[in-house]
């Protein structure tokens, strides 16, 4: 793969190699609270119960990365290598 490059110019606002860490904790704290939901919901089925999402347990900001930025790709060629 000599040749790979990005198509696109745009890359994470960071110092870490990736968020992977940060993802893993956040779908289990999410499974989680769906389970117990669901538990909820099944010993009490007329309470109206309200499902958690994906933003109600994490914060992307409190994340390893910060966003993403666009750059010019012909001032910095090396960040355009994969």
């Amino acid at each position: 793969m000599s040749r790979s490059r990005r198509r696109t110019p745009c890359g994470g606002i960071t110092t870490a190699r990736s968020e992977k860490s940060d993802k893993q904790d956040a779908h289990r704290r999410l499974r989680t609270r769906l389970r117990s939901a669901l538990a909820r919901q099944q010993e009490q089925p007329e309470a109206d119960s309200v499902w958690p999402g994906p933003r109600d347990v994490s914060d992307p900001w409190a994340m390893a990365k910060d966003g993403k930025c666009w750059f010019d790709p012909r001032q910095h060629p090396n960040l355009m290598r994969k």
